[in-house]
């Protein structure tokens, strides 16, 4: 069962990463954004908890195509176990080299209701995960298949991806920007704490579009900046 509540997850799909970054700094957190994966197809936001699946380097007495005949391949298996709602992300050491999966696959995790897929190496048939409905986040293309780079070994575990600790039921949140992970035990305030300073943000963004300095605006240095947002709030509804 997820413990990310509704509330939640909607709340974060209507802010950015970049948000989320300063709100998770004020709490001393400075290592939350993975360097490396983007998105492969602009979509919708991706907000869900981390289901994870650890690589070590392939071995070549190990790693053949014979593997994929064994049900119990943790690939093949976290595919399959990977809870609706979810994120599964993959550390794939930062080798994009080889894929970490392929379209087969992450249609696979789509078709069952997780909610997108993160790993700091490589996917491949990305023209057709571009065209799927569902958010899929690589450092760059890869046509191999996974077995000349990547060796599966664990899954649920604590892994690395992007150079970020990621620990199973963290939050997992992708934008247009890229992925950010959220402990999970303060997912519920920095929710709240960012939709507050989107609201901020989205009025600051109106007065400097229509001319007005930052100075004593952003941040609100000046009394009067506040007044002026208690009000559009009043006014905007938000």
């Amino acid at each position: 069962m997820s413990a990310l509540s509704d509330t939640t997850r909607e709340t974060l799909r209507a802010v950015s990463t970049a948000t989320l970054s300063t709100a998770l700094l004020k709490r001393g957190f400075r290592n939350v954004f993975l360097q490396g994966p983007r998105r492969i197809a602009p979509g919708r936001t991706m907000v869900g908890e981390a289901y994870t699946l650890r690589y070590i380097p392939a071995r070549e007495d190990l790693d053949t195509l014979d593997v994929f005949l064994d049900p119990a391949h943790p690939q093949r298996v976290g595919v399959e176990s990977c809870p609706p709602g979810h994120v599964m992300v993959i550390d794939a050491r930062g080798d994009a080299d080889a894929a970490s999966a392929g379209g087969i696959l992450v249609t696979r995790l789509m078709v069952r209701g997780v909610e997108g897929v993160v790993t700091d190496g490589g996917l491949r048939d990305t023209p057709d995960i571009a065209g799927l409905d569902f958010p899929a986040y690589h450092a760059r293309p890869s046509a191999p298949t996974n077995l000349i780079r990547h060796h599966a070994v664990d899954l649920d575990v604590p892994i690395a991806c992007g150079g970020v600790a990621v620990y199973p039921g963290d939050v997992i949140v992708g934008d247009g920007e890229g992925v950010i992970v959220i402990p999970a035990h303060i997912a519920d305030e920095i929710a709240h704490e960012a939709h507050e300073m989107t609201a901020f943000e989205d009025f600051v963004t109106e007065r400097v579009a229509a001319g007005q300095s930052i100075v004593g605006l952003y941040p609100p240095t000046d009394p009067a900046s506040l007044d002026a947002f208690a009000a559009w709030r009043r006014e905007t509804g938000r």
